[in-house]
C-alpha cells in the first residue's frame, strides 16, 4: 500500500502516517514533489520488455515528455535473484541530490523513497501505478529492500542520465530500512 509518513528529521517526536492517495498526494505537492497515480493501457505480463511497458503507458509517458521534454526514457527492473542487488541497492542508500529533478514511474512492485525537506524527512513507499518526481536539489535517498523488486520507467531531462551528487551526511543510517519500515506501517 502506498504510504507517507512523516517524522522530524533527527527522528524524534511525533510521526505523521498517511494512507489516502490524494492527502498524500497534497502533503508532497507542499514541499514541490509531483505524486501522481498511472494505468496502463493494456495487461502487461509479467515479463513486458521496455517496448511493451513504454506502450502501455504511451499516453501518460507523452503527457509528461511534452511537459518536461526528456532526453531519454527507460525501463530498469531488479528481483530478488539479482547477483548484484546488493551492489545496486548501496548505490542510492546515502542521502545525495540531482542536479535534475529525479522522475520514476512504478509499473510494478515497490520502493522507499525519503525526502529530507525543511527539517522533515518524508518517507514514501511507491507502489504499481505511483509516479515520483523528486525536484531537483532535495536531497534524499532511496531503498529497494533486501529483495528488490521493482519495474520502474524512468525519466531524464539530461543525457547522462542518474547522477548522484552525495551529500555525506549520514542521516540514512538514523532511519529504518525498506523492509523495517513496511513491517511499522502494516
Amino acid at each position: 500500500m502506498t504510504t507517507l509518513t512523516i517524522c522530524n528529521a533527527d527522528n524524534s517526536g511525533k510521526t505523521e502516517v498517511l494512507r489516502e492517495f490524494n492527502a498524500i498526494a497534497a502533503k508532497l505537492k507542499s514541499i514541490g514533489v509531483q505524486f501522481e497515480k498511472w494505468q496502463a493501457n493494456k495487461i502487461l505480463a509479467k515479463d513486458a520488455d521496455q517496448a511493451a511497458v513504454l506502450e502501455a503507458y504511451q499516453e501518460s509517458v507523452d503527457k509528461l515528455n511534452k511537459q518536461y521534454g526528456f532526453k531519454s526514457i527507460d525501463v530498469v527492473s531488479l528481483l530478488p535473484d539479482n547477483p548484484k542487488k546488493e551492489e545496486f541497492r548501496q548505490k542510492f542508500l546515502a542521502e545525495h541530490t540531482h542536479a535534475d529533478f529525479e522522475v520514476r514511474f512504478f509499473v510494478d512492485g515497490s520502493g522507499l523513497f525519503y525526502l529530507h525537506v525543511n527539517g522533515k524527512v518524508y518517507m514514501v513507499v511507491c507502489e504499481k501505478g505511483d509516479l515520483i518526481s523528486v525536484p531537483a536539489n532535495t536531497t534524499h535517498w532511496f531503498d529497494m529492500g533486501e529483495k528488490p523488486y521493482f519495474k520502474c520507467i524512468r525519466f531524464f531531462t539530461t543525457p547522462e542520465g542518474w547522477l548522484g551528487n552525495f551529500t555525506g551526511n549520514d542521516i540514512a543510517t538514523k532511519f529504518p530500512s525498506f523492509d523495517q519500515h513496511l513491517s511499522a506501517v502494516a
